[in-house]
């Protein structure tokens, strides 16, 4: 599994003119399921998204993680991020999970989020989004857990 995290001031998705998930200050996750990715994986990128340390602590530096400063979470699905690209003008999404496993294992690392963390928000599965934030930082990382 994959997640794009982006430190945020704020971030919104909208479906069809309409908001379906905002947060203010915290993270926003584009996440993605890979072939091959169960439960598992899920769940240790959650453990490592919720631990990670990229909110300043007294001392300015990286030391707190969004669990530390109860910021929110917004969890957008994105599969794209399993792109292979690296031949042709044109990406393969054959890294992808199938849309069915997909939406399985987000729907559960939604599930798994909700259940330790008190602000999370989503996108919608499968809809055409529209995702505006404000990146503060700018501070992104790229984080994955291969499946076994």
């Amino acid at each position: 599994m994959i997640a794009l995290l982006q430190r945020v001031t704020q971030a919104k998705v909208d479906v069809g003119g309409a908001t379906v998930g905002a947060i203010d200050a915290g993270l926003m996750v584009l996440v993605c399921a890979e072939r091959g990715d169960t439960e598992k994986e899920a769940d240790a990128l959650l453990t490592k998204l919720l631990g990670y340390r990229v909110f300043a602590d007294d001392a300015g530096k990286m030391n707190r993680s969004v669990t530390d400063v109860a910021g929110g979470l917004l969890l957008v699905p994105q599969f794209t991020l399993a792109a292979d690209t690296k031949s042709g003008t044109r990406p393969s999404f054959t890294p992808a999970a199938a849309p069915q496993d997909g939406l399985r294992l987000f729907s559960h690392f939604v599930e798994q989020a909700r259940s330790r963390h008190a602000t999370v928000q989503t996108g919608q599965f499968g809809a055409d989004m529209q995702v505006s934030l404000t990146n503060d930082g700018p501070v992104t990382f790229w984080l994955q857990v291969n499946a076994k």
